[in-house]
């Protein structure tokens, strides 16, 4: 049974950073394309930052570029997702992803194989 468990949201002022984190059991984690994705109720959900298999990333929406930044550790089956400079606007649910297929991952409407329950993040301004 695969598991995907994001952790590490919560709540921070304006210009602080947070860490998200990515556990993933019961697959071959290396051999899958990971991302993050944000959800505000009421919008649809959008992708912020994906890397695949081997490390290599894409930065999506334009508001994060240089202020968040997406890793992995396939020895450990994490990945993380550090955030800095955080604006209320980055206020959402953040989900974790996970598919074999970096088209799948990444192409809208965003339809991967696994997805996680998601963590909040709240920036108060």
């Amino acid at each position: 049974q695969v598991q995907v468990v994001e952790s590490g949201g919560g709540l921070v002022q304006a210009g602080g950073s947070l860490r998200l984190s990515c556990t993933v059991s019961g697959l071959t984690f290396g051999e899958y394309a990971m991302g993050w994705f944000r959800q505000v109720p009421g919008k649809e959900r959008e992708m912020v930052l994906c890397i695949n298999a081997s490390g290599g990333y894409t930065s999506s929406a334009g508001s994060v570029a240089g202020r968040f930044t997406i890793s992995r550790d396939n020895s450990n089956n994490v990945m993380y997702l550090q955030m800095d400079s955080l604006k209320a606007e980055d206020t959402a649910m953040y989900y974790c992803a996970a598919d074999r297929s970096w088209h799948a991952l990444t192409s809208s409407p965003y339809n991967p194989s696994y997805w996680g329950q998601g963590t909040q993040v709240t920036v108060s301004s």
